[in-house]
């Protein structure tokens, strides 16, 4: 198939303070979430001014990758629709039909498999083409990438510039510490032979990443930003807790990295800047933040050369990301269903 235009699917996020709990309300939307952990979560959005960083990460992404494709040849229209706030999906989706658009790819910012961070993307595709008719444009989503040189050489490089802050003689008690948005453990565990690949990837990330930056460190693999009901299992441990496992352990200090993201939006600099800093600080650990890829120019490349697998199939598609994990460019119908609700 020929493609006309690329569109930057992501999140999205509140701009003003007043649409904070309307977005909230859309992230949460029939999954059980107290009311009183929305407005815990949204007091950390009020913390910086009712405005989540995402949306000004993603213009300047769509900046970057406008000017990469001008700079390479690629003559494509770039698009960006998110899924819980404005510019919503269905209403950018529409414009591209308006603009004659019939057929486009879709580069989603998560790295990952897995339901919500995969499958609930196509859904939200599907579900904004019906809501625009049957004349919405095609649109296929373009594979993961999460061992793709350009987003594991910027952690790399991250994790590697993070690390020589801290002090040197507390290398041999310093520790790796990846971390990545934790999800219901019924979700992880799915079934069948798409089952399991959200944490099987991560893991694969974290260790292409950690040989590359800092192969004489040890480090781990946890989790942040739970956000479901209580009585439900997530994956565990949570990056607070564990970082009170390594001080009893005596770990004097930490590189935090988290993998799981693409930018530093919310979730990174409240859940680590801010809580986990603090658990760090409180236990007497020495505590680094790694950066994300952002606009990294090789981040943005890989976008272009995503785009460009899509575009030349017979020539350059697939090509092996950097793991020994299998690469593949579609996925089939039933990948990565999403868990059963509980009644």
């Amino acid at each position: 198939m020929s493609y006309e235009a690329v569109v930057l699917v992501s999140f999205g996020g509140p701009e003003r303070p007043e649409d904070v709990l309307p977005f909230l309300a859309n992230v949460t939307r029939g999954r059980g979430v107290p009311p009183e952990r929305l407005a815990e979560v949204a007091e950390h959005y009020q913390h910086f001014g009712g405005v989540s960083p995402i949306n000004q990460q993603n213009r300047d992404l769509l900046a970057a990758l406008g000017a990469d494709f001008a700079a390479n040849g690629l003559d494509l229209p770039i698009y960006w629709g998110n899924r819980n706030w404005h510019p919503m999906l269905a209403d950018t989706v529409g414009r591209m039909r308006d603009d004659g658009v019939r057929s486009a790819l879709a580069f989603v910012t998560s790295a990952y498999g897995g339901y919500s961070s995969c499958r609930q993307y196509q859904e939200d595709i599907a579900a904004a083409r019906a809501a625009v008719g049957a004349d919405a444009p095609v649109i296929d989503k373009i594979r993961q990438f999460w061992d793709h040189p350009g987003f594991v050489e910027p952690h790399a490089d991250a994790v590697r510039h993070a690390a020589a802050t801290l002090d040197p003689a507390r290398r041999s008690t310093t520790r790796l510490v990846f971390t990545a948005h934790s999800i219901p453990t019924s979700m992880a565990a799915t079934a069948g032979p798409t089952g399991g690949r959200y944490e099987a990837q991560l893991r694969e990330t974290a260790r292409l990443v950690a040989a590359a930056a800092a192969p004489d460190l040890p480090y781990d693999l946890v989790w942040q930003s739970r956000s479901g009901p209580p009585q439900v299992p997530w994956l565990e441990p949570d990056v607070n807790d564990h970082l009170t496992a390594l001080a009893a352990d005596g770990v004097t200090s930490v590189v935090v990295s988290p993998i799981g993201f693409v930018s530093d939006h919310l979730e990174v600099v409240w859940d680590l800047d801010n809580e986990a800093a603090d658990t760090a600080k409180r236990l007497g650990l020495d505590f680094v933040r790694a950066g994300t890829p952002g606009t990294d120019p090789r981040f943005v490349s890989m976008i272009r050369e995503l785009v460009t697998e899509r575009l030349n199939p017979a020539d350059t598609r697939p090509q092996p990301g950097l793991g020994s994990l299998p690469v593949w460019d579609t996925c089939p119908a039933d990948c990565c269903p999403p868990p059963r609700r509980r009644p």
